[in-house]
C-alpha cells in the first residue's frame, strides 16, 4: 500500500498487524515467568512493529510480516532484558532441576521420568511440577542470539548474515543444529509433541492443550521440563 506521494503507508501496516503483536506476546509467554504480564510484551512488541514500518523497504525482497516479526520479537527480548526479568532465586532452582536431570541421564542411561526427577531433588511429584511452573521462564531467547560477543546492538542486526559467511561458523553452526535435532529426537513423545506444536506449528499453550487434552499449566511443565532437558545434552555445545 502506497500514500498519494508514493511512500509506503505505515499507518496501513501497522493497522493490520497490530494482531501479529498479540499473537507472539501471547506465545512468547511460554518461555516466560508468571510475573510478566502480557500486555507488558505487547506494549513493548507494538514499538517493534512501529519501527519495523518506519525501516521496512520492499526493494530488500523479504515479506512485511516476515520482517515485522523479527522486529516485534526483538523489541519483546529486548525490553525484557532491560528490566532484568527474572529473580535470581529462579535461576537457582532452574539450574537445580537441570542438574538432576543430568545426574539421572548418565545414571539410567535414559531420558528420566517426572516422578524420577522429583526423587532426585527430593521433592514431592507436586512441588516438583510447580517448580517446573516457577522456572518455565529460565531461557527466553534462541541460540542465534546467544551466539556472539556479546556486544549489544539492534536484534535485527544480529540476526541478519553478513555478505560474507564464516565458513567455520558455519560448520559450528551446522554440528550444533545437528546435536540439537538429536536431542529432540530423543525426548519423550509427549515432550516432544509440545515442542513440536510450538516451535514447528506455532501453536500458544492453550491450543497445545487443547490438542493433547490436558490444561495449560501441564503444557507449561511439559515445555518447561523439555528445555532443561534439551538444556542438558546441549551443554558442551
Amino acid at each position: 500500500m502506497y500514500t498519494a506521494t508514493g511512500t509506503l503507508d505505515k499507518q496501513h501496516y501497522i493497522n493490520k498487524y497490530s494482531p501479529l503483536v498479540k499473537r507472539i506476546a501471547h506465545h512468547m509467554m511460554a518461555r516466560l515467568p508468571a510475573s510478566v504480564q502480557v500486555g507488558d510484551l505487547m506494549q513493548a512488541g507494538l514499538m517493534g512493529l512501529l519501527d519495523a514500518a518506519a525501516r521496512y523497504e520492499e526493494e530488500q525482497g523479504v515479506q512485511f510480516e516476515t520482517y515485522a516479526s523479527q522486529r516485534i520479537r526483538g523489541a519483546i527480548l529486548d525490553e525484557l532484558r532491560h528490566n532484568d526479568w527474572l529473580p535470581r532465586g529462579v535461576r537457582k532452582s532452574q539450574r537445580r532441576v537441570d542438574a538432576a536431570i543430568s545426574r539421572l541421564e548418565h545414571r539410567l542411561g535414559r531420558a528420566p521420568r517426572e516422578t524420577e526427577i522429583a526423587v532426585e531433588l527430593e521433592l514431592t511429584l507436586e512441588d516438583y511440577q510447580a517448580l517446573l511452573l516457577e522456572v518455565q521462564g529460565h531461557r527466553i531467547v534462541h541460540y542465534e542470539d546467544m551466539a556472539g560477543d556479546g556486544g549489544g546492538g539492534d536484534y535485527l542486526d544480529r540476526k541478519m548474515p553478513a555478505d560474507a559467511s564464516d565458513p567455520l561458523s558455519m560448520l559450528t553452526d551446522a554440528r550444533f543444529k545437528q546435536a540439537l535435532s538429536r536431542a529432540v529426537g530423543q525426548l519423550p513423545e509427549r515432550e516432544k509433541l509440545v515442542m513440536g506444536m510450538y516451535y514447528e506449528q506455532d501453536l500458544n499453550l492453550r491450543e497445545i492443550a487443547e490438542v493433547l487434552g490436558v490444561t495449560e499449566s501441564r503444557i507449561c511443565q511439559l515445555h518447561s521440563q523439555a528445555i532443561s532437558r534439551l538444556r542438558s545434552k546441549m551443554r558442551e555445545h
